[in-house]
């Protein structure tokens, strides 16, 4: 049954401009609405699938002036196979064990996110988070969200925040220690949650924004088959090429 809120009784605001963070030498303007503790699951469903992206209870997309490079992404869970890569790194995190947590806020991810932060993200935006704003960032999300944790035994070593979405589940942020990095972690917490979409019977994969000439972003395109937004719709995405992808995936 759909949801009687209306999209066009939103309130939008635009961002000044400010750098880029994935192509050097542009700028970026986002447009962005806030998520209704009451409507905010069904808006964070209608505006993903319109090419938005949460961030606690905010949702966005970018509205450059002059750059449309940024596209939503998602993975055709269904149809996936990993490739002969992506198969040796699930059997390297065979051995850990994964659990789905409601959006509730503990010291252990915490404790997790700061040592994260301090090594992959030293003097960003989020290094002078502390355990209140954790807390908000998990819990006062207006959308149905859930905490995956991954383990070695018992030892947090992974988290990542997903939202689940009316055709499947969209990564909202992932963090992980830095022992584990061999594992290579980001790609198999994309692998697993794959997995369960399809486990579920839920056709799609949302990782976000893919910017093709951005190195930061050149991951996301490895996981085949998978879909682009753009002014015509759901798009399919061409494979990279054989080299670009080769020189990735060493």
């Amino acid at each position: 049954m759909s949801h009687p809120f209306d999209p066009n009784s939103l309130q939008f605001f635009l961002t000044i401009p400010a750098p880029c963070p994935y192509l050097p030498g542009r700028m970026e303007r986002k447009i962005f609405t806030q998520l209704d503790p009451l409507d905010g699951p069904h808006l964070n469903n209608y505006l993903t699938h319109a090419g938005f992206r949460r961030s606690q209870n905010v949702i966005y997309r970018p509205a450059c002036e002059s750059c449309r490079e940024c596209r939503s992404l998602r993975v055709d869970a269904r149809a996936f196979r990993p490739s002969k890569s992506f198969r040796r790194t699930l059997r390297r995190n065979s051995d850990l064990n994964v659990g789905i947590a409601p959006a509730m806020a503990t010291r252990e991810q915490f404790d997790l996110l700061a040592r994260y932060l301090q090594h992959r993200h030293p003097g960003g935006g989020m290094s002078d988070m502390d355990f209140s704003r954790y807390e908000m960032m998990v819990e006062e999300c207006a959308s149905e969200t859930e905490i995956v944790e991954y383990r070695e035994g018992t030892e947090l070593v992974a988290c990542m925040l997903v939202d689940r979405l009316d055709d499947g589940l969209s990564l909202v942020y992932s963090f992980y220690a830095q022992e584990v990095e061999h594992r290579s972690m980001g790609n198999f917490m994309i692998l697993d949650q794959i997995a369960r979409c399809a486990s579920e019977d839920l056709p799609h994969l949302y990782l976000g924004y893919w910017v093709p000439g951005s190195p930061k972003m050149d991951y996301k395109a490895r996981f085949q088959p998978s879909q682009v937004l753009g002014h015509r719709g759901w798009m399919p995405l061409s494979p990279l090429p054989l080299s670009v992808g080769t020189i990735i995936e060493k």
